[in-house]
């Protein structure tokens, strides 16, 4: 509920007060929270309009003002600034960063680099956001000019030397590496970029040099030059936040120049409305770790959580019980996403996050946030219940404010009664003076439930006309009677709900918790009506609802410490031999913190100091910030405590394993340091002796209809109070549901908590019901990520634990796809293809005499449904007792880093045979009888030493543990399936799992007739056909026949090229996978992927071509090169867009001392209305690239340029995006190998479009020699030697001559709802972004 101004007054005193009035004010997006404590012990709750320039400049100096004039009587005048002498402190939360960043309204900045590297953070990772988005859509930089600076500084390597190249120096860094400085700074030269910077108005400056974490001389002499010349606002990188990684520092710093300008400049207006400036007022704000600042010191690139970290700390500090020790999960649900998060006693924070598409490098609360709030969208799509992720927003709003908005998550909790409009202030409509409108819901949800009662009445038609095609033959497509308008706003809710529930699961299974086990802290204005339900779907039995929920996030800043913060790089292994130098730095960083804070007023007994390592095994890249709470110091650790004990547990509690024979690394040393200023809260409420009485009674609906509801007002409720549901509690900031079972009753503080009984499972039919059609979704996707939590915390391999290179999926009884997560092109529907063989293909007696519970497949091979080799399957059926046969299966998909053959990484550019690229399995008994098969296995593994050249696997210990891990992940899948079946009965879930397929069948066919409709209005034949070559010459053709009537097509390849020599041969799982990802892209929303996408498609590859070689053909290259081409084939045909790059640009070096692998990114497509990205991944690959300081600090190479290949785009009305151009020096002999294509082909122009440029490789020799390498080549390199890559870049669209006269246009976006997502962030956020970035 929404107030403009409320006051609650509390009779008992606060502790630890100062006297006069203290505010904690918290600064929203849309409202302005105060939480004030008087002189005389009273509380005070404000909320208002953050702005409103007709009444007011400043919401926080307004509410100040208000509370003032009413406690002490006295006038205070708007236009005067007031009187700070009453005033103790003021602590402030605000979203003024988190905005600038959103909206791009930040200072104008310039960014300073190192030469050859101006493009870095433009590319980045170089993977996009969004891998069904053809236009790839990524947030600007925040800088708007570039200066690139001549200097260089790498880190020594032993035992390297470069002929010709001599270091002007060596220095020592902070971390204590070596570093020989290359190139010295060139002052004279800066000097004259920064005066043409300063000369166009730019005066705001991000700094970036390479290795500046560890040696920051340069970086400071930079800074130094520019505050001499007049820049107002120097961001050093060395300064912001010194930690390895050149791009998320870069992006931090950056954030650092933007944002704080804009920060100073808000604080001197805030400050300007008080007599003095409040030079002698402690005024402090929130940082995005959750500790509070002085002013002076709140600067932007800690800023961008400062209104959620309040809320955190709120819940943190008042519903976590000390005795008990339950963890509890905070749940925030606000208008336009839902912010989830954890405590466990101690703080969880990240230290790299995403926010706005910029990552940040800083200590931040892990705050997970979602695209489901009150203002979430509602859609009905294909026959499945859609939330969100669109939003009102504040304008227009939910339908019932009057001003002609959509359906939202709001309108459906007031279509079923449980938001009470008369309850509400007159505050809505154009006039801003109307109540909300219970009558604009219901007949937007009226016209809604029309068009699903339509479309589920003209399904059934249909299905029955036509044999039931939709489904497998065996699912009845009995259909719902109508459903009426409650009934589809609960169905709303339902989906919703269950929506916010994946993310609490995720966050909590990562780390190996129980959901279950914790309490769920609810606050924010929309959360209170959903929280019942969210923790029964997760088994919780509390709910806890603080008395300030509506304000927690400013209550949370007058509970919160003041915190200062320091850390610093350092690389030493945690060990006997280096615990000195540990011991000196953090006594060093300590007594910095102690300093700071005694500064500020505080006494040592005031004080709380904890010491953090960042610790991760040698030669992973997993590493935890650790604490050594709990763990005293003995004679094996540090003075500060055993760090080592520590990390070895939280590492089991994480990732079920640890790894004994490993050297343990310190990246970083960081102690952070409390002051502790909170207050704390000793007010109690009465106790009542009268039962509740409640307001009035009103009809609420739930799932078994109407029920009489009791409406209680929070307020006149006392301590004794229980109050069972179903009723509706109302504050003044919020509504809370409790449901029907459910018991809520009021603590001693004030506070509500409410006992959850257990889920009560609804008993379902076999027929459709579309509200369980979209729950199942989830449900089935949740099995799939609750497999790869498993798989990645218990694999121990850098490509599945870390690179997350990996698909869990679940499949039907006939193999074919339900679920699959997460979405690595590659991997779709190839897994299908691999879980079919084995169900469809194989007699039993190759298996076996039969498959039996307790056995588990091991797959890789082409013929057998595999991508390529090092991609191994494990298959496990899911038996259920009285059911002969599976009644499901699981699967898990991994890339094992090598499996054997002729080169290490079993991914060799020059393979002719399938034997040289590793071990092969079709269908192998990895499990028999439960018992792993490690003798076999392990025989298998080293079988291809037996060929001419070949080596067994070089790997054998982390197959074992990654195999074991998959068998394990899909333990815990079919333990997930048999829990559902349990839940609804085997013939319910596999009648749901027909219709899942049917939705993603469904919405393929209504995408395929409206092509066929506009194609026959536009050319009279429903036939499109389409070729491409490969640089060799090969062909690959493709003719599509569409049926309108039907929405089916027939895609045939005849025509297509023979199987060549060579290792671009690919199996026909990998043109499935590219299909389901064309055809995805082209339905242009979400669907589920699975094997209904491919059922309206009749697939025809003849024998012995290219796309379905002969069963001992070489195929590594298929996988990563020819998938690409196919996908351009589609895409012509169908004339979606212009030729991305086609290209993944394979690149790996290596020698007996270790090896390397990348793809490189190049120029996407430009299509109708956009242009093509530059520096980008395209279609079937994702990856992200290694930052430039870890690739120079682990390999014996240095990063001479990355940038951006100007003009190698396609010209056209619009642009193909740019290749990039990669310079790596090599400092040590190696063998260096590259399989790419488009070095000869270019990537086409569309309509007119000009053709992408194409690719080139040249090895520039130490000698001076230049030799262009050609496309796939394996060849040895000396020290000196210098391999440059040049990718293609993107076809243009439509013709140049229509571009011109539209230069001074914006081009259209094709998806301007983009705009209207709230983006997500978190640590489930960042592992979903990485998982699809393989």
């Amino acid at each position: 509920m929404f107030l403009s101004y409320v006051c609650v007054d509390r009779e008992e005193p606060m502790a630890e007060t100062t006297g006069k009035f203290d505010f904690a004010i918290d600064r929203g997006g849309t409202f302005t929270d105060v939480f004030a404590h008087c002189p005389n012990g009273r509380e005070r709750v404000l909320k208002l309009l953050s702005h409103d320039p007709q009444n007011y400049k400043d919401a926080p100096t307004e509410g100040i003002r208000r509370v003032l004039e009413e406690e002490t009587g006295q006038t205070f005048p708007r236009e005067e600034p007031l009187d700070p002498s009453l005033i103790g402190w003021i602590r402030m939360g605000t979203t003024v960063a988190t905005n600038a960043l959103l909206e791009r309204q930040g200072e104008r900045t310039a960014l300073l680099i190192t030469r050859g590297f101006k493009d870095l953070l433009h590319i980045g990772t170089q993977a996009r956001p969004r891998l069904f988005d053809l236009e790839v859509s990524v947030p600007d930089v925040l800088y708007e000019e570039v200066v690139e600076v001549d200097e260089r500084v790498v880190l020594k390597r032993d035992g390297c030397w470069i002929p010709g190249r001599t270091a002007v120096r060596e220095i020592t860094g902070s971390t204590g590496d070596i570093l020989e400085v290359w190139c010295d700074l060139d002052l004279q030269q800066l000097e004259h970029d920064l005066k043409g910077v300063l000369s166009r108005g730019i005066t705001s400056l991000a700094v970036l040099l390479l290795h500046s974490y560890t040696w920051s001389v340069h970086e400071q002499a930079v800074g130094s030059l520019a505050r001499r010349l007049g820049f107002t606002q120097v961001s050093l990188s060395s300064e912001v936040m010194p930690m390895v990684r050149a791009v998320p520092r870069g992006y931090t710093v950056c954030a650092d120049a933007y944002l704080t300008p804009k920060i100073q400049q808000y604080l001197k207006g805030f400050t300007s409305g008080f007599r003095g400036g409040l030079k002698d007022v402690t005024v402090l704000f929130m940082q995005s770790d959750g500790g509070l600042t002085p002013m002076d010191r709140f600067c932007g690139s800690r800023a961008v959580l400062s209104g959620p970290a309040g809320g955190v700390v709120g819940y943190a500090i008042t519903s976590y019980n000390e005795t008990e020790k339950k963890p509890v999960i905070g749940f925030d649900m606000g208008g336009t996403s839902t912010d989830v998060s954890r405590y466990a006693g101690r703080y969880e924070h990240v230290f790299e996050a995403t926010t706005a598409g910029i990552t940040l490098q800083a200590p931040q609360l892990d705050i997970n946030t979602v695209a489901a709030g009150g203002g979430s969208r509602l859609f009905f799509r294909s026959g499945m219940f859609v939330v969100g992720p669109e939003s009102a927003g504040a304008h227009p709003g939910p339908a019932c404010y009057r001003k002609g908005g959509p359906l939202t998550v709001t309108d459906a909790n007031l279509a079923l009664g449980r938001l009470l409009p008369s309850y509400f202030p007159k505050i809505f409509g154009p006039g801003e003076n109307d109540p909300l409108s219970i009558e604009e819901t219901m007949k937007s949800f009226r016209q809604l439930t029309h068009e699903i009662n339509q479309f589920l009445s003209n399904d059934q038609t249909q299905s029955s006309e036509n044999g039931g095609h939709h489904l497998n033959s065996n699912t009845a497509r009995d259909v719902k009677s109508k459903m009426t308008v409650e009934e589809v706003a609960m169905g709303f809710i339902q989906v919703a709900n269950e929506a916010m529930c994946r993310p609490i699961r995720a966050l909590t299974q990562a780390k190996g918790h129980d959901t279950s086990q914790h309490v769920l802290a609810c606050f924010g204005g929309a959360g209170g009506q959903h929280a019942c339900a969210i923790a029964r779907a997760l088994g919780m039995k509390s709910v806890f609802i603080h008395k300030y929920s509506g304000i927690l996030s400013a209550y949370g800043l007058a509970l919160a410490d003041v915190v200062e913060e320091v850390q610093e790089p350092c690389s030493l292994q945690y060990e006997p031999g280096s615990f000195k130098e540990l011991d000196c730095r953090v006594e060093q960083l300590t007594l910095r913190c102690q300093e700071a804070l005694k500064a500020r007023g505080f006494t040592s007994a005031q004080m709380s100091m904890e010491v953090f390592l960042h610790l991760r095994y040698e030669g992973t890249d997993c590493a935890l910030m650790v604490t050594a709470a709990g763990h005293p110091p003995n004679a094996q650790s540090c003075r500060t405590g055993d760090f080592r004990t520590a990390f070895t547990q939280r590492y089991l509690k994480e990732f079920g394993f640890t790894i004994p024979d490993r050297h343990i690394m310190a990246d970083d040393i960081r102690v952070r340091g409390s002051g502790k200023s909170g207050i704390k809260s000793l007010t109690k409420v009465k106790t009542g002796r009268a039962p509740p009485r409640p307001t009035e009674v009103t009809q609420c609906y739930f799932d078994n209809g109407y029920l009489d509801t009791r409406v209680y007002l929070w307020e006149e409720m006392s301590c004794d109070h229980s109050i069972s549901g179903p009723a509706i509690i109302i504050d003044k900031n919020s509504t809370i549901l409790v449901e029907p079972c459910c018991v809520a009753q009021l603590t001693t503080g004030g506070d509500i908590h409410i006992t959850v009984d257990s889920e009560q499972i609804c008993k379902l039919g076999t027929e459709l019901n579309a509200v369980q059609l979209s729950i199942f979704s989830h449900r089935f996707m949740s099995i799939a990520e609750q497999m790869g939590r498993v798989l990645q915390r218990t694999s121990i391999s850098t490509n599945i634990k870390e690179r997350l290179d990996f698909s869990c999926a679940v499949f039907g009884p006939d193999g074919g796809l339900v679920s699959n997560a997460p979405h690595i092109p590659v991997h779709l529907g190839a897994m299908q293809e691999t879980v079919q063989y084995q169900v469809w293909t194989l007699n039993p007696h190759a298996i076996g005499d039969d498959l039996k519970e307790g056995d588990v497949i091991l797959s890789n091979h082409p013929c057998a449904g595999g991508s390529h080799l090092p991609d191994l399957t494990v298959i496990t059926p899911v038996f259920k007792k009285g059911v002969t046969g599976p009644v499901f299966f699981v699967a898990s998909r991994g890339h094992h880093a090598d499996i054997g053959g002729i080169t290490p990484g079993s991914m060799p550019p020059h393979s002719t045979s399938l034997q040289q690229e590793g071990a092969v399995f079709t269908s192998f008994k990895l499990v028999t009888g439960g018992i792993f098969q490690e003798e076999a296995v392990t025989a298998a593994l080293m079988a291809p030493a037996q060929y001419p050249g070949c080596s067994g696997t070089r790997n054998l210990q982390d197959n074992l543990s990654d195999l074991r891990a998959q068998v394990a992940a899909n333990r815990r899948g079919s333990q997930l399936v048999l829990q559902l079946i349990d839940s609804y009965g085997l013939e319910v879930v596999q009648a749901y799992m027909g219709y899942i397929q049917s939705n993603a069948e469904l919405a393929v066919r209504d995408m395929l007739k409206e092509f066929a409709r506009r194609r026959r209005q536009q050319t009279g034949s429903l036939q499109v056909e389409a070729e491409d070559y490969m640089d060799d010459g090969t062909p690959i053709r493709l003719r599509v026949q569409i049926n309108e009537e039907e929405g089916s097509a027939v895609f045939d390849f005849m025509g297509t090229g023979t199987e060549v020599w060579g290792n671009c041969n690919a199996p026909r799982a990998i043109t499935f996978s590219a299909l389901i990802y064309c055809l995805r892209c082209m339905v242009g929303q979400d669907i589920p992927l699975n094997q209904g996408c491919l059922a309206p498609i009749e697939v025809i590859i003849p024998a012995g071509c290219i796309l379905q070689p002969s069963e001992n053909a070489a195929v590594v290259g298929g996988n990563v090169l020819t998938s690409q081409r196919v996908v351009d084939v589609i895409f012509r045909a169908f004339e979606v867009c212009a030729a991305s790059q086609g290209c993944m640009n394979n690149v790996s070096f290596g020698s007996e001392k270790g090896g390397y692998y990348e793809t490189v990114a190049g120029g996407a497509g430009a299509g109708p209305g956009w242009h093509g990205r530059s520096g980008v991944h395209s279609h079937m690959t994702n990856t992200r690239i290694t930052d430039p300081e870890i690739l120079e600090k682990r390999y014996p190479v240095v990063l001479e340029q990355f940038s951006l290949r100007p003009g190698s785009g396609g010209m056209g009305q619009f642009r193909g995006g740019d290749g990039v151009v990669r310079k790596l020096l090599f400092r040590d002999k190696v063998v260096l190998s590259v399989l790419t294509e488009r070095r000869s082909t270019q990537p086409y122009g569309l309509h007119g479009g000009e053709a992408g440029a194409t690719g080139l490789n040249l090895l520039h020799k130490v000698d001076g020699r230049v030799i262009n390498l050609g496309a796939k080549t394996t060849v040895s390199l000396e020290p000196g030697d210098i391999f440059c890559l040049y990718t293609p870049g993107g076809g243009g669209y439509g013709k140049e001559e229509k571009a011109l006269k539209d230069t001074n246009e914006n081009p259209p976006t094709k998806r301007q709802h983009h705009q209207e997502f709230f983006p997500e962030r978190g640590s489930v956020f960042e592992y979903r972004q990485a998982q699809e970035s393989v």
